[in-house]
């Protein structure tokens, strides 16, 4: 098993990547600290999973809260080898709609929890010579019209893995990588994608210029992914972004419908 004995903290775990990067990871024998913000919804994933995992309710908007969440990982598991930050702010805005207020929580919970949440476990990961693996977005590159700030934090969020992928893996030995993510169908995208106007079945219906393989990726898809690059398989990269998509984002010239 990839991950066997070690422990991993994945943020967002209740729903979506971050459940199905949890999932995967205890199956590959890790103990996993399973956050979110639904107490129902975490629990039950944490029933789901098994006793490998523990559940851990905060709000990442609270710059208190990382501090927590390291704290309930270290007392229950006595080490800590790997951070998934994968909880994420995903709201609709454009340069109309973003405030301040919502710039503000945004950047919060997409970028100063991620940067807070490794500050707290650095000395835990210093000691296991663990990881850390940043879930952004293929966003970061530039974004839809719709997702300013959200696009904005995950441009960020990008700068971050790679400025600690040198710095902590020099002075630390810890690793920092990142996926940038592409579209993936989770329950929550499915209900983004309706209450932008699509129809109930939008996920069949797709054209091939943006899911060539006729359908959009899986929660598990990402997850397969994620563990190898959470293992010592990934050993010695770091600072590595990687884009998780069905073709090439940068550069892309897509026929004309």
């Amino acid at each position: 098993m990839l991950l066997e004995d070690k422990v991993v903290i994945v943020t967002g775990s209740t729903t979506g990547i971050g459940r199905a990067i949890a999932k995967r990871c205890v199956e590959e024998g890790a103990r996993v600290l399973v956050h979110g913000r639904d107490q129902d919804l975490g629990r039950e994933v944490v029933h789901s999973l098994g006793d490998r995992t523990i559940l851990h309710i905060d709000d990442l908007g609270d710059p208190a809260a990382c501090r927590r969440v390291i704290d309930t990982a270290a007392r229950a598991f006595g080490r800590i080898d790997a951070i998934v930050n994968n909880a994420a702010y995903i709201v609709r805005s454009d340069i109309h709609s973003t405030d301040a207020a919502l710039f503000d929580r945004v950047m919060a919970v997409n970028l100063r929890a991620p940067m807070l949440l490794v500050q707290a476990g650095l000395e835990h990961l210093t000691r296991s010579r663990g990881c850390v693996l940043n879930i952004g977005s293929n966003n970061a590159y530039a974004g839809e019209e719709n997702l300013l700030a959200y696009s904005i934090s995950k441009a960020g969020l990008m700068a971050l893995s790679r400025n600690l992928g040198d710095t902590l893996h020099r002075h630390h030995g810890v690793r920092v990588n990142h996926f940038n993510v592409g579209w993936v169908l989770t329950e929550n995208e499915y209900r983004y994608k309706m209450d932008d106007g699509l129809p109930e079945d939008w996920p069949a219906s797709l054209s091939k210029v943006v899911a060539p393989i006729g359908r959009l990726m899986k929660p598990e898809e990402i997850a397969r992914m994620a563990v190898v690059w959470l293992s010592d398989q990934s050993r010695p990269f770091s600072g590595t972004v990687v884009d998780l998509e069905q073709y090439p984002f940068l550069g892309r010239n897509p026929p004309r419908d």
